[in-house]
Parts: C-alpha cells; sequence; structure tokens
C-alpha cells in the first residue's frame, strides 16, 4: 500500500482526534466525514477496531507512514532490548522529517518531509534528503547555505516557541542549525495513543 496523500482533515475526523489537516475545519466539523457522519456519529469499535484505530493515529500522526515502513518499524522494536512501545516512539522521532519538524523548520511532519527531500538540509555537513534517515546523538542537522533566505523556513522559525523544543534537541535559531542531544527518553505525543494496543494489534 503506498502512502498516503489525500486530505488529513478526513483522516482527523475519521479518528476523532487531531492527527493533521486544517484545525479550524477539524474543530467545526468534529464528526465522521460521510453523508451520514453527522447524525450516525461514532460507532462502537470492536477490539480489533480499537487497535487498528490507535495503529492508524500514529501513522498519520507521523505523516501518514505506509503500512509497510510502520511494520518494519515495529518490528525493529520488537528485536530491540527494551519496551518495545518506547522503543517504537524512538525510532519514529529519530526520523529526520521529524527531527525537522520538532526543531521549528517546518510546521507538519508533511511539510518536512517535503523540505527535505528538495534538499535544504544538512545532517553533520552532509546533504541529506533521504526523510526517513535515522539521526544519533550528537548529529548536528542544518539548513543549506543556498536554503537560508527561503520565507518558509524564517517564517516558520519566528514562529517556533524555543520552550516547545524537546529537551532531546537544541535549536540554534539565529545560525538556522539544531544538534541532537541524546536519545529520547520521554515522548510527548501531540494527542493521546494507546501504543500498547498497537502492540497487542500486530500480536493478534
Amino acid at each position: 500500500m503506498g502512502r498516503y496523500l489525500g486530505p488529513l482533515t478526513k483522516i482527523s475526523r475519521r479518528l476523532g482526534v487531531f492527527v493533521g489537516g486544517d484545525i479550524d475545519s477539524f474543530q467545526k466539523r468534529n464528526f465522521p466525514p460521510g453523508q451520514h457522519g453527522r447524525t450516525q456519529g461514532r460507532k462502537k469499535l470492536s477490539d480489533y477496531g480499537m487497535r487498528l484505530q490507535e495503529k492508524q493515529k500514529l501513522k498519520f500522526l507521523y505523516g501518514g507512514l505506509r503500512e509497510g515502513q510502520f511494520r518494519r518499524y515495529f518490528e525493529e522494536a520488537a528485536k530491540t532490548a527494551g519496551n518495545t512501545g518506547v522503543v517504537l516512539l524512538q525510532l519514529l522521532e529519530r526520523r529526520l522529517d521529524n527531527v525537522v519538524y520538532r526543531l521549528g523548520f517546518a510546521t507538519t511532519r508533511r511539510q518536512a518531509r517535503q523540505l527535505v527531500k528538495h534538499d535544504h538540509f544538512l545532517v553533520n555537513g552532509q546533504k541529506v534528503d533521504i526523510p526517513s534517515y535515522r539521526v544519533d546523538a550528537g548529529d548536528v542537522i542544518e539548513v543549506r547555505d543556498k536554503s537560508r533566505n527561503l520565507a518558509i523556513l524564517k517564517e516558520n522559525l519566528e514562529k517556533k516557541d524555543p520552550r516547545s523544543v524537546p529537551n532531546w534537541l537544541k535549536l540554534d535559531r539565529e545560525n538556522m542549525r539544531g544538534k541532537v542531544v541524546e536519545i529520547p527518553q520521554e515522548i510527548e505525543l501531540e494527542i493521546p495513543v494507546k501504543v500498547q494496543y498497537i502492540i497487542e494489534f500486530y500480536s493478534m
């Protein structure tokens, strides 16, 4: 299955939580999409449906990852020592597009993915245009010289509240640079996700 490229607002309405899209539209129409979405409301989910929904929340929160790609993250997490749920979130957080988003160079993970793919960033001085590239502690992510005058990057950084940058990252706004201080340990997601349900989903 390919990556979902449709409107994320529709997905947000289907899941009942904001995973992306137009926040104003989501708040005004916070009911399932479709002809009968407003009148029928949200149906009670089966055990399988609840676990599937939590998986979908996390997939779309990180920009709409492909199912095969998301499953590989889970399988790697399951094979790694430690809590599978924590490791899964760590793998997702260490994606380059997510780090670009967390540092404030982009306002959404989808936008961050496009900026990375369009060659606007360096990692440790080397051009990296792979959104799924995995950063490590000590890595330095910075905007390429030729991209420093891009209005969208400047505007995004100006809007970013430095206090919202997670403590495992360090932002140097003036030099349009960020550093991975450490591997994230405590990860705060923008929406509530029952990660244990995702583990159970792949174990069913």
